[in-house]
């Protein structure tokens, strides 16, 4: 075993326990001109200074709103109130603006612009060589499939704007409340809601029928949550504001943050009274909330329609595009250069053939004046019509009918279906299908994608003694043990297991202290919500982390009852305390701790803290007992892969709180940085403590991990881990997952630095020489032999690409107009320049992808977006991202391909993704069956679409040499206009629906049939030439071999059937059967679709071929349909049907001959696979009697260190916590690879 460690502690390096920035930054605070980039101790932020001066709301004042100082500018010199309405407009179009917008935007495409534009040419007489109908049937097809899915769409949204905007509502209005319209809400109002009620706008909770004016809120439509949050209001407004005359009198103004989009973030205050009260954002009920388990509340509104954060939040996805878009786009812009091209060529022939033949021949004349260069300019636009199917124009409908097929298999597939949860596979865009079958690098997240997320109370460690393993009463260790029984306990949850004995008894016989001390901590020092249902408690927590410990302190006799803002109520043992809750100082991803003040019964003042091990070492008293234990402890339980938590007390004096209470109280009210002064507030107080000891908990990995991430691994799929949590755990979950083995040798972040410095350095020594290029092929990172894994912290990761946080430094030189000072360049820890800096980022993304497993531990959501970014910009690779959290979000969105899993974390990654389903071993039936069906469907269609248009448009090149390159069309006009909407499209788009070259349980038995697509192999320049070769012999064969035998030929009537219209009508048929016939060898799985599309395709062309060209029709319509009775009498002539089934036979042997062989002679893997399909399909039939259960081959269990969510503090304590956020996204690794045998 050679797990090499370069253990990074004690060096110069940053801190690997430590995130380098905020879990909570977000896009828009790194921009230059948000909050987190100000430096510190300047000026607030501009959006603060308008916030006091700009967005106020006066209660019960609608005319404040309304004052000039609060007008903007909207249209020249017009004005309105920067106030919103509360009505709102989602739809797009309206009855007069449809037809003119939805054509304008439906013409931004250029191949429907190139269309409008050939029928405007078809108008003009001197050039059209075509009917005008051969090109506006196809583009109003188009266009009117189009518009009418967009009409579609906006009639839904005009729906539901309508029955929202007339939603109604209990609005305070002269001195009573009144029912009223949503549209007609203002800012100000003061609304009354019930229970039920959907929320109507973003609005300030001002009292509620529950005590302490509680408010519980679903928040499904807003974040995908359906766990009720938790709101209250100001005390201050719960005592006085109950009653309708009160608040009529309420005449509070409100000074807050302008609009945005931070659905996790509001701070304001309230002046009433001659008094300040801080607002955050549990005291705020959003837009896209219901109320629930609440009877009535009040609130005041405070942003109304599109000002809503669920409105600001609306719209800017990132558009993705597949790279086959790209590379189709640029594929018709080469099919517009050739077709410019052979239109100069043949414009030049017909100038050259008209001065030299066609001018000299007296029955050629036309009566016009005209030189033989203008007539070859004529020639040239009627070339361009005539040939304009070269582009076609049905290709970007049938691509979107294609991919819309391949998203509903998706969503229909039984075995992505997760039975448990009743959740299917969901695929949530249209556009990507194909993408998935060519996805180079997957990052994951952990705890929730990896893991099941559903924590258990596993072991613990208190005063140095560690409980958790199976024992007996005395202490005695068993090999297996049998649940405890808590039936002594009236309040034990059922679910609840635990195998040491010896614990309970500790606990029951009330001798151990410190055992004692420990439960009422877990019991008092949290954030949970309890709801009595049934005579049962039902506790809701911030984090599946939090409910389990508390659960924990329940079963093991210290119960959490219930609470109020200042109180909060156990049974200890069977005996009810209350304890007074001085202050709350909840969690967040910077301090990784939440303490709780408390004011016993006694009078004693004590706190209580739990936290990660990092941050509650470095503020332990140096009194401290059990400290080494603890740490003994706490290492193996990170070896077990369990999450750990330490817990600790500190007593504080009446004088000491006092002081520190009041500069509590004065940063609670600050409105700008509030929560940077309220963090160093808390510093002041959480200290010195003493150790109690720690918890374990256990996350278990979800079924199918390690097996799917080996078949994952086999396909050449390259599998990152980005994750939240400390190192050791990472690095435990990589072995448990068997993304890391023992014979891998592991490179931390200092050695991985040391290793970039070097070759950093040894550039700059040959910079002079060589000059500023990169190498094409650089020299590897690791020569010798053997397998390689990374693991490296997110401090590690900015020291490494020159990203330390020096954002504010940056700014504030800016802002003086100054140049920051750049480093020297003997200064190997700074770049000299950009450029320096890219070759670093470009090192490392090479050494990352020369390992076969990479870790980031300790990374922030903006980091794990950044890890991805470089991967994709430098190695050019197709992402995909995986994860639950709404810490993921970042990183779904910036992968080419997003995936959510529905789990316990909410919904905000699937709201994100792109494709949704609820358990990780999916994504391999994703990605190795429906990905790789998607890609090879979707090539095949294209490289046929290709060809057909080639093949038909062609026919016309050949013809122009015989024609005196007069722009004559070789077909009969509706054949033009229907051939590739109806006499050729079905078959190829079945294709691209239903093939598959192996069956689903093949295509995942052998991964490494997904490599064709990885390397795009099957789409690609080479191929569009091979298949516009492939069209240029076609259509030679199709043309010149019917010319051929109409030279000399002679009907059995004695008549010579070699007139135009006859040929015309061969050259068709010959046509028809080949591309049919083509698709046919193309198609790899034949149903009785397919089938049943080949046969009807070419009897729908001659039955409608027979139509128009009778005498009834022409009679009818003389002008448009002008071939009477051409095919009764072509086709009734043997020699003909010869001459169509040697054209057909020459067209299509070579092609027989080529796939013959590179079947036999140069097999694929997907061709050997064929080949024995019979042979594999009978060895998977016989895998299907029953086995045993097995589970995963170590014993590893995959559960992490401290990542826990912010909980109900501000809530609870009202203002006087820290940050605000409902959910908070917890840090998370995610993604391991296990190597699985071939038949497993």
């Amino acid at each position: 075993m050679s797990r090499e460690r370069s253990d990074s502690q004690g060096s110069l390096g940053p801190d690997d326990e430590v995130m380098p920035y905020s879990d909570d930054e977000t896009d828009d605070e790194l921009d230059p001109g948000s909050d987190e980039e100000r430096p510190p101790g300047g000026p607030q932020p501009e959006e603060i200074k308008s916030t006091e001066s700009g967005w106020s709301v006066k209660a019960n004042d609608r005319a404040f709103c309304n004052r000039p100082e609060f007008q903007k500018k909207y249209l020249l010199c017009l004005k309105k109130s920067k106030y919103s309405g509360n009505g709102i407009k989602t739809y797009k179009y309206n009855a007069l603006t449809f037809i003119p917008l939805n054509l304008f935007e439906q013409f931004k495409r250029v191949a429907n612009l190139y269309f409008l534009a050939l029928l405007i040419l078809q108008i003009i007489p001197e050039i059209t060589t075509l009917p005008w109908y051969t090109t506006l049937v196809p583009l109003v097809l188009v266009l009117g499939i189009t518009a009418i899915k967009d009409l579609v769409d906006d009639l839904a949204r005009h729906r539901m704007d309508k029955e929202i905007n007339n939603r109604k509502c209990d609005v305070l209005l002269d001195g009573r409340f009144q029912e009223s319209k949503w549209m007609n809400i203002h800012v100000g109002d003061v609304v009354r809601l019930k229970k039920n009620d959907h929320i109507p706008a973003d609005i300030l909770l001002l009292s509620s029928s529950n005590p302490n004016s509680l408010c519980y809120v679903e928040t499904a439509e807003l974040d995908g949550e359906t766990n009720l949050k938790f709101k209250m209001g100001l005390k201050i407004t719960d005592e006085r504001l109950q009653e309708e005359r009160q608040l009529a009198k309420f005449d509070a103004m409100i000074v807050c943050e302008e609009p945005n989009n931070r659905l996790d973030k509001f701070t304001g205050t309230m002046h009433w009274r001659k008094e300040q009260f801080p607002l955050d954002l549990d005291n705020m009920m959003l837009r896209g909330c219901r109320i629930r388990n609440t009877d009535e509340c009040h609130g005041l509104v405070i942003f109304a329609g599109a000002d809503t954060k669920i409105m600001r939040n609306g719209g800017k996805t990132r558009f993705k595009r597949t790279k086959i878009d790209e590379l189709m786009n640029y594929m018709v812009y080469s099919i517009f250069v050739i077709l410019i091209l052979l239109c100069a060529g043949l414009a030049i022939g017909n100038s050259f053939w008209y001065e030299e033949v066609g001018s000299r021949a007296w029955y050629l004349k036309d009566g016009k004046d005209q030189t033989a260069s203008y007539r070859g300019f004529l020639s040239f636009w009627g070339y361009i019509i005539v040939l304009n199917t070269m582009v076609p124009i049905s290709l970007y409908v049938s691509v979107e009918v294609i991919r819309l097929g391949q998203s509903k298999f998706i969503n229909w597939d039984l075995q992505m279906y997760y039975q448990e949860k009743d959740t299917p596979a969901k695929a949530r865009t249209t556009t990507l299908n194909e993408q998935l079958g060519q996805i180079e690098y997957v990052f994951s997240d952990k705890t929730g994608t990896l893991t099941q997320n559903i924590m258990a109370f596993k072991k613990c460690t208190i005063a140095g003694r560690t409980f958790g393993d199976p024992t007996t009463v005395e202490g005695v260790s068993l090999n297996r043990g049998k649940p405890v029984d808590f039936s002594w306990n009236k309040h034990a949850d059922s679910k609840f297991e635990y195998l040491d004995h010896s614990l309970v008894a500790c606990i029951r016989s009330k001798k151990d202290k410190d055992a004692l001390e420990f439960f009422k901590l877990l019991s008092l020092c949290h954030t949970v919500m309890v709801e009595q249902k049934e005579d049962e408690l039902v506790y809701q927590a911030a984090s599946p982390d939090e409910g389990a410990l508390v659960t924990a302190a329940r079963n093991f006799g210290f119960v959490f009852l219930s609470r109020t803002q200042d109180t909060i109520t156990i049974s200890e043992m069977d005996r009810e305390m209350t304890y007074e809750v001085l202050a709350l100082l909840d969690f967040n991803s910077d301090r990784k701790r939440m303490s709780v003040i408390l004011r016993f019964p006694d009078g004693r003042i004590r706190l209580y803290c739990k936290g990660a091990d990092t941050v509650i070492y470095e503020r332990l008293s140096p009194n401290s007992r059990h400290k080494e234990e603890t740490q003994t402890a706490l290492d193996i339980f990170a070896n077990q892969t369990l999450r750990t938590l330490c817990l600790c007390y500190k007593d504080i004096s009446k004088q000491e709180f006092d002081a520190w209470a009041k500069k509590h109280k004065d940063a609670s009210v600050a409105i700008g940085n509030r929560e940077a002064a309220l963090d160093r507030v808390y510093e002041q107080i959480e200290n010195n403590f003493m150790m109690i000891g720690a918890t374990a908990i256990e996350d278990k990995l979800q079924d199918g991990v390690p097996e799917t991430i080996a078949k994952l691994a086999k396909a050449d799929i390259k599998i990152w881990v980005l994750t939240g949590d400390k190192k050791e755990t990472a690095e435990n979950i990589g072995y448990s997952c068997e993304l890391l083995t023992d014979d891998m040798q592991i490179h931390y972040g200092d050695d991985i630095n040391e290793k970039l410095r070097i070759r950093q350095a040894n550039r700059r020594d040959q910079l002079p020489a060589s000059g500023r290029t990169r190498k094409k092929v650089p020299d590897p990172f690791f020569p010798e032999p053997g397998k390689n894994a990374l693991i490296i912290t997110g401090g590690w990761l900015n020291e490494i690409l020159y990203e330390k946080k020096k954002k504010r430094r940056r700014l504030r030189l800016k802002r003086l107009g100054k140049r920051p000072v750049s480093a020297t360049p003997h200064d190997s820890t700074q770049p000299i320049d950009d450029w320096e800096k890219e070759s670093r980022q470009v090192d490392f993304v090479n050494m990352a992808c020369e390992c076969e497993a990479v870790i980031c531990c300790r990374v922030t959501p903006k980091q794990k977006a950044n890890v991805v970014s470089l991967v994709k910009k430098y190695k050019k690779a197709v992402t995909l991202s995986i994860g639950d959290g709404a810490n993921d979000v970042n990183m779904i969105k910036t992968a080419d391909i997003g995936v959510g899993i529905s789990g316990q974390e909410g919904m905000q990654a699937v709201m994100s993704s792109d494709y949704a389903f609820a358990q990780f071993r999916y994504l391999e039936r994703l990605l190795l069956v429906h990905g790789r069906w998607s890609y090879i469907r979707m090539c095949k269609f294209l490289r046929y679409f290709f060809f057909k248009n080639f093949a038909f448009t062609l026919v016309h090149f050949w013809y122009s040499f015989f024609n005196g390159f007069s722009a004559q069309v070789a077909y009969e006009d509706w054949f033009i206009t229907l051939y590739n909407v109806m006499y050729s499209s079905l078959p190829v788009l079945l294709v691209g629906l239903l093939d598959q070259d192996v069956n689903d349980k093949l295509s995942r038995k052998f991964p490494k049939l997904y490599l064709p697509g990885q390397q795009g192999a099957l789409f690609n320049y080479k191929n569009f030439f091979i298949s516009l070769f492939h069209g240029i012999f076609t259509s030679l064969v199709v043309f010149f071999i019917p010319y051929g035998a109409f030279l000399q030929t002679m009907g059995q009537d004695g008549e010579a059937p070699s007139d135009y219209q006859s040929l015309a009508v061969v050259m068709a048929s010959s046509l028809i059967f080949t591309v049919n016939l083509q698709i046919s060898l193309e198609t790899s799985y034949w149903t009785f679709v397919n089938c049943f599309a080949v046969l009807c395709s070419i009897a729908i062309y001659f039955g409608i071929m027979f139509d128009i060209h009778s005498a009834g029709i022409h009679v009818i319509f003389p002008s448009t349909f002008t071939f009477t009775g051409v095919a009764p009498n072509a086709l009734r002539q043997p020699y003909l049907w010869l001459t169509i089934i040697l054209t057909v036979g020459i067209s299509l042997l070579p092609v027989i001959f080529i796939q013959f062989l590179c079947k036999t002679i140069w097999p694929s893997v997907g061709d050997n696979v064929q080949r024995n399909r019979k042979k594999y399909e009978a060895e998977e039939e016989e895998k299907k009697k029953p086995a045993p259960f097995q589970r995963d081959r170590r014993s590893r269990r995959s559960a992490y260190a401290f990542s826990h969510s912010r909980g109900y503090a501000d809530l609870i304590a009202s203002g006087r916590s820290i940050r605000r956020r409902p959910a908070a996204a917890r840090p998370d690794p995610r993604d391991s690879i296990t190597e699985v045998p071939p038949g497993q």
